[in-house]
């Protein structure tokens, strides 16, 4: 049996900083990470998917050259090529995180799976054989999620794509089937639409997006339309048949059912956390109906010196979320901050083409909770460097309380909408009035200088 001082479980973004941090405090500190370190992010999230994006993207810009005067001619995929661009940069980041985490004193890191066998004790399964008993008075839980297989009669008979194995297609499928309308469905299946699939996105609600404002998703909804992807709202999916290259997915609509064949079928309608094999009762580590552990605001489990970080907690599930928890712990555990998840402001965003940034209260959110509203909003084409650029699509709305005049959030659908979005939210954390932003001196013709026009567009005013 080892004893040490903490164990964190899952070489996540919140784990492997949190690791290095306790270990740089002196702290006698184990790292138990079954697969790869850099956890969903590095290897099987962001980075690829942004990376094989960026493919994309190239490629529809190839084909518009004429818009440009540009003549490209016919262009070709070369799907090994982008598979492997995207395998070497997963590799340059996960290998450089490895290093870090080898060359940091007071720390070790320890492959296999873990499980409770006590409040503060874990048993390792080692990868390479054998086993440990580890110990320590502070455990952090940073497993993470994987994706959720899908729940469907027939899927398990045929193969089904999912976030990660999709990635690792060697060729570029002539029709994909999307199950799902969230970010993954949304930013894959744009992807392959660029890379020369036909594409199919089916999805059980009335919107794209269903968390967005209808008017934001709307705009989603006709950005895909025009690239080309053929949408089913309001579809819910009954059955799949057929065989390897060969799909049929049965569909019920409001009017009856639809039959959709497709040579490929990607699932992106949800994950589990990686909770099922960790014995947490064992350790009396309490988690809710979908297998997620709770944790007050400064991210304390119900049992003493046991924290819970990431996406296995409920609620968002971003890296940056994932990088603020440790943040939290850091302060509070090591600093003796009082750092805690409450009220802090949750940014996202959808990597799509043109990208959403979101962050704060939606028009909807706002309205639910019976807040009054000014609603700033104005096309992307009214945007002199989306024009100047040919990238005019989208929309950009922000939210203003009337009695503040304090900004509560935005949504901003365009080229550079994440830039555009962290923007807002800077204004948002220094507490200033969005006259700040509409007064404000930008560099023209900068993207940025769209937020004077932006907070001069209230609607009905």
């Amino acid at each position: 049996m080892d004893n040490v001082e903490t164990i964190i479980v899952g070489a996540g973004q919140g784990g492997v900083p949190l690791a290095r941090a306790f270990a740089g405090a002196g702290k006698r500190t184990v790292l138990i990470e079954r697969t790869h370190v850099g956890g969903t992010c590095v290897n099987e999230g962001c980075t690829p998917s942004k990376t094989m994006i960026a493919s994309g993207r190239v490629a529809y810009l190839a084909r518009r050259g004429a818009d440009y005067g540009v003549e490209t001619g016919p262009i070709a995929i070369d799907m090994a090529r982008v598979r492997q661009r995207k395998r070497d940069i997963v590799e340059s980041f996960r290998t450089g995180s490895e290093h870090r985490l080898q060359n940091t004193a007071n720390l070790e890191l320890v492959r296999g799976d873990a499980a409770f066998t006590g409040p503060h004790s874990l048993q390792v399964r080692l990868n390479g054989g054998g086993e440990r008993v580890i110990t320590a008075p502070t455990i952090v839980i940073n497993a993470g999620e994987r994706p959720r297989p899908l729940d469907l009669p027939g899927a398990s008979e045929l193969p089904v794509l999912n976030s990660t194995s999709i990635m690792e297609l060697e060729e570029v499928p002539a029709h994909l089937l999307v199950i799902g309308g969230g970010p993954i469905g949304l930013e894959f299946g744009q992807l392959f639409r660029r890379l020369g699939s036909a594409v199919t996105i089916v999805h059980r609600s009335g919107q794209l997006l269903s968390r967005e404002d209808a008017d934001v998703a709307g705009t989603m909804h006709d950005i895909l339309d025009e690239d080309g992807i053929d949408i089913l709202l309001n579809a819910t999916p009954a059955r799949l048949e057929g065989a390897p290259g060969d799909l049929r997915l049965t569909v019920r609509l409001a009017d009856g059912e639809r039959n959709v064949q497709a040579t490929h079928l990607l699932d992106a309608t949800g994950r589990l956390p990686n909770t099922d094999t960790l014995a947490l009762d064992t350790a009396g580590v309490t988690t809710d109906q979908r297998g997620y552990i709770p944790t007050d605001n400064q991210l304390r489990t119900n049992v003493a010196g046991v924290y819970a970080i990431g996406d296995v907690r409920p609620g968002p599930k971003f890296t940056h979320i994932s990088y603020d928890d440790y943040r939290i712990l850091e302060a509070n555990l090591l600093r003796d901050g009082d750092r805690s998840i409450a009220g802090r402001l949750v940014p996202y965003c959808v990597f799509t083409d043109p990208e959403l940034g979101r962050v704060g209260l939606s028009e909807r959110e706002a309205r639910e909770q019976g807040r009054a509203v000014r609603v700033a909003k104005m096309p992307m084409s009214s945007v002199a460097r989306a024009l100047e650029t040919d990238e005019s699509r989208g929309v950009m709305k922000a939210l203003v309380d009337p009695d503040t005049d304090r900004i509560l959030g935005c949504a901003i659908l365009g080229v550079e909408g994440g830039e555009l979005m962290s923007m807002i939210e800077i204004a948002m954390m220094g507490d200033l009035p969005y006259t700040a932003l509409r007064d404000g001196i930008f560099a023209h013709p900068a993207m940025a200088e769209s937020l004077n026009n932006l907070f001069f567009a209230f609607e009905h005013e």
